[in-house]
């Protein structure tokens, strides 16, 4: 299919067939992350992927402490993204210009790993509002380090692709200056 194909087609699935999800799946959503670019090519992430059922309940429980995640047990798959301390030259820019440039790179990963998915017929879910307290203990994750984000990742219970509400094309670009600067 064509990349605005797959863009249409990825969305963020919140139930999930008791389905498991074959290992060579979730290999090629990792490799396809791997691939993404970052700042100073830092690659500053790490993918725990939680496919074991006792450790991913526990998980999702902490996943599932406010209503919005309550699909998240559903998932067959949970993948915890950990940011990595990246490279010295992203890390004084980042100070510099104010900008969190790991966080950047990490969400492009993620969303290669979710267009991945996309086209491996599953369906993914980046969850943000979560226990990480309770996510990095479940899997040893040292103190220093920071779980931005999870992926909930497994056959989606309702596959149809769901018409996409977003702002109209002229609302959200210009060319050559802001509207109404000049």
């Amino acid at each position: 299919m064509s990349f605005l194909d797959l863009a249409r087609k990825r969305q963020s699935d919140r139930g999930f067939l008791a389905q498991p999800v074959e290992r060579l799946q979730i290999e090629r959503c990792l490799e396809a992350a791997r691939l993404a670019p970052s700042a100073c090519n830092s690659q500053p992430w790490f993918f725990v992927v939680v496919d074991e059922p006792a450790l991913r309940t526990a998980i999702a429980a902490e996943l599932n402490h406010f209503a919005m995640n309550r699909f998240a047990p559903t998932a067959p798959v949970l993948v915890a993204v950990v940011a990595e301390n990246p490279t010295l030259l992203p890390r004084l820019g980042g100070m510099i210009k104010d900008k969190p440039y790991y966080l950047l790179d990490i969400g492009m990963a993620v969303e290669h790993f979710c267009l991945q998915a996309a086209d491996e017929g599953l369906g993914s879910c980046i969850i943000g509002w979560f226990n990480e307290a309770g996510v990095k203990r479940l899997l040893g994750i040292p103190k220093g380090k920071r779980v931005p984000l999870v992926i909930a990742l497994g056959y989606p219970a309702d596959p149809a692709t769901r018409p996409k509400t977003r702002r109209e094309p002229d609302a959200t670009r210009s060319y050559n200056d802001y509207p109404g600067t000049r």
